[in-house]
């Protein structure tokens, strides 16, 4: 098991930024990805953006222009620059890591921090 804690959320007015930050315990794990996830009330829990050991990002269509994704995964850290928010990007945002061990992948999530875009 590997602990993963968010910190970052809160409440921003329409058009604001918020910085989240991820970081994850040290273990036997080495990081293949991290990445952040969101579930609003009612909605099913979607790919933000994710990024890879390399370097390599990936953005829901919704984000892309006004969230940013960047790891520092020597320090088993990422974060998500988010501007331009808007009231539909209110939800629960979750980090989440693959982490492999040997041949073997594993998934690990961190308890996830609330994101409130209101006026």
């Amino acid at each position: 098991q590997v602990q993963l804690v968010e910190s970052g959320g809160g409440l921003v007015q329409p058009g604001g930024s918020l910085t989240l930050s991820c970081v994850a315990a040290r273990s036997k794990f080495v990081i293949d990805a991290m990445g952040w996830y969101r579930q609003a009330p009612g909605n099913q829990r979607e790919l933000v953006a994710k990024i890879n050991s390399r370097g390599r990002t990936n953005y829901t269509d919704s984000v892309k222009g006004r969230f940013t994704i960047s790891g520092v995964f020597a320090k088993n850290t990422v974060y998500l620059q988010m501007n331009s928010l808007q009231v539909e990007d209110t939800a629960v945002y979750y980090c989440s890591g693959d982490f492999r061990w040997g041949k073997r992948v594993t998934e690990f999530w961190g308890q996830g921090t609330q994101v409130t875009v209101s006026a």
